[in-house]
């Protein structure tokens, strides 16, 4: 079976039967996960205060244990000294051991992804045999050094610079790169500078023990950060640095690709990374408000702090859908390509750049969330939330940080539609077929018929697919008026994303629980409450589109168009929904 192309989910109904859901872990998959949290509850959570008070050192020290239970080397392949994984399996141990405290879990994603993978997907055979095994135990650690003073998001625009020495044998580097995640203790540097005056910045790797002069790859002090406190975070400065021509990574003006890459795969891990993060939220909250007593009873019996529980939880289970369907298509596409003849090397740059749009999606998607659940488990705990004597605190400070890193997530929104949009263009996925489709219907009358939705999830379906029609009726509206032009138009580019990541995790949620649980589970009630929110949230940022841009005859046919492809023929009870999700979490004290 191929996998559909990355965005079709858009034009293409996707079966139950071939998504994949956390629930069809494997044996092995499933004693990684119990291994890793079984970690992290054992080496990570009694020392909470530690991270907090910026022990770097004890950030080190947890790396290395997890070298040598393997789990730095998931992603490896096994010639090179890891365990040669496949990519489900990598987000698996990214999920369970980043949820305890964003500092390990950012030395863990920084090693893991841009650390480690820059050399697997770009380096010769020589660089992956010198430099991966040391990186997959945790003997050296690895850094990535891209940003710049002056180049954030636009990476290209950095002032590094690399020139050949006059023997021929060696580039000399000099620049100045900050937010540099493990800095403090790494030995392997991966970096991008411009050679000469190049257009596009170019990859470099280097053991930092290995350099001629010490002293010409200099640190300054260890940021001083609102969350992900020990996390080793400094500026980085070449002075002269010496790197040997063969330490080239890629191709000569190919930095940005690999830099693009790089963050793809980082983007669907860090979404990965914020899920155990909320269900450590949830679980501590929903465990306080059955603790804590006002008015003679537990605060869990009251609706307000019920209808929160039910959000949160509902929000982990979304996060969860989204987040391993995107990992299981990425790795069906992998598989695909091995099996058709390419290497692994390329056929995992390919398989990941393949859905670089739903990573963009879940990255947006989860930290967002991430956030938001920490916040409401503040609000949960009330006064006490705000203390650092509970473990809301430092859960808010360490979410933030999800929203910037990766690509600040108004840049991924931006990119999330500007790629399908430049797919479009391509002619790689036809959108503009079912958008024209989408206008004749808007022309037609409506049919007054009730349907069947008799057939479980049926509505749910039926719904989804409509609000795929309000996505290729604004946007394709949008794009006719605009043209080349729309990429200017960020407003527009925001409220599409909006759109676009709603549909995206409401329909994965929807088969996950088609595929998996009854009618009357809980799941059920989760996925139809999330799907409603979803409608509304797209109704708001569709109407603001089409006001926006659209005049006269136009504005009311798609308002029209709007009103006809939200509109549910059975409305759910909300507050119904909401409290059987919140009962049955709080009788369970836990997600």
């Amino acid at each position: 079976m191929a996998t559909l192309k990355g965005g079709e989910f858009l034009i293409k109904e996707t079966p139950a039967s071939e998504i994949f859901s956390i629930e069809e872990l494997n044996e092995e998959q499933k004693m990684l996960r119990d291994s890793a949290k079984e970690f992290i509850d054992r080496e990570v959570v009694p020392q909470k205060e530690r991270f907090e008070k910026k022990d770097y050192a004890l950030t080190e020290e947890t790396m290395r244990k997890l070298g040598e239970m393997g789990m730095l080397g998931i992603s490896v392949p096994e010639e090179y000294g890891g365990l040669g994984m496949g990519f489900v399996t990598t987000m698996l141990a990214c999920d369970y051991l980043s949820g305890a405290t964003g500092s390990l879990a950012t030395a863990y994603g920084a090693h893991t992804g841009i650390g480690t993978l820059p050399i697997v997907l770009y380096g010769t055979e020589e660089q992956k045999k010198k430099y991966l095994p040391d990186l997959a135990t945790g003997t050296k650690f690895g850094a990535y050094c891209l940003t710049e003073p002056d180049a954030g998001s636009d990476a290209n625009s950095g002032k590094t610079r690399a020139k050949l020495s006059e023997d021929g044998k060696h580039y000399i580097i000099n620049g100045q790169k900050m937010w540099i995640s493990n800095a403090g203790f790494a030995d392997t540097f991966t970096l991008f500078a411009k050679i000469d005056d190049d257009k596009n910045i170019t990859g470099f790797v280097i053991n930092r023990s290995e350099l001629e002069n010490p002293e010409s790859l200099t640190f300054g002090e260890e940021e001083h950060k609102l969350g992900i406190r020990a996390s080793s975070t400094r500026q980085v400065f070449f002075n002269d640095m010496k790197i040997p021509v063969e330490n080239l990574l890629g191709e000569r003006n190919n930095g940005f690709k690999i830099a693009l890459n790089a963050l793809n795969v980082g983007r669907i891990k860090l979404a990965a990374a914020c899920l155990d993060a909320q269900r450590r939220i949830a679980n501590h909250s929903i465990q306080y408000a059955n603790e804590r007593k006002q008015f003679g009873v537990s605060i869990s019996t009251f609706g307000a702090i019920r209808k929160k529980i039910a959000e949160m939880t509902t929000g982990i289970f979304v996060s969860e859908a989204g987040s391993y369907r995107a990992a299981k298509d990425v790795q069906d596409k992998i598989d695909e390509l091995v099996a058709g003849g390419l290497d692994h090397q390329a056929a995992e740059l390919k398989g990941v750049e393949e859905f670089a749009v739903e990573c963009s999606i879940l990255k947006v998607f989860v930290s967002d969330l991430a956030q938001h659940t920490a916040d409401e488990g503040i609000q949960v705990y009330g006064g006490m939330g705000f203390s650092e004597d509970t473990p809301m605190e430092s859960a808010w400070r360490d979410s933030r940080i999800s929203r910037i890193y990766e690509g600040t997530n108004e840049i991924n929104r931006l990119l999330s539609v500007g790629m399908l949009i430049k797919r479009a263009m391509k002619g790689e996925l036809d959108l503009l077929s079912p958008a024209m489709a989408i206008s004749k219907e808007l022309m037609g009358i409506p049919s007054f018929e009730t349907p069947d939705y008799s057939e479980f999830m049926s509505e749910e379906k039926a719904i989804i697919a409509n609000l795929k029609k309000v996505f290729l009726m604004v946007s394709g509206a949008a794009l006719q008026k605009y043209m080349t032009e729309i990429e200017k138009q960020q407003h527009l580019l925001l409220n599409a994303s909006e759109i676009l990541n709603q549909i995206y995790m409401a329909e994965s949620t929807v088969l996950r629980v088609e595929k998996h649980f009854s009618p009357d589970s809980v799941e059920a009630a989760m996925a139809q409450l999330n799907l409603y929110k979803a409608v509304e949230k797209i109704i708001v940022a569709a109407k603001e589109g089409i006001v926006s841009f659209a005049e006269g005859d136009e504005q009311r046919m798609m308002l029209s168009g709007l009103r006809r492809f939200t509109k549910y023929t059975n409305h759910p009870n909300v507050v119904a929904l909401t409290e059987k999700i919140a009962a049955h979490y709080i009788d369970k004290g836990s997600y």
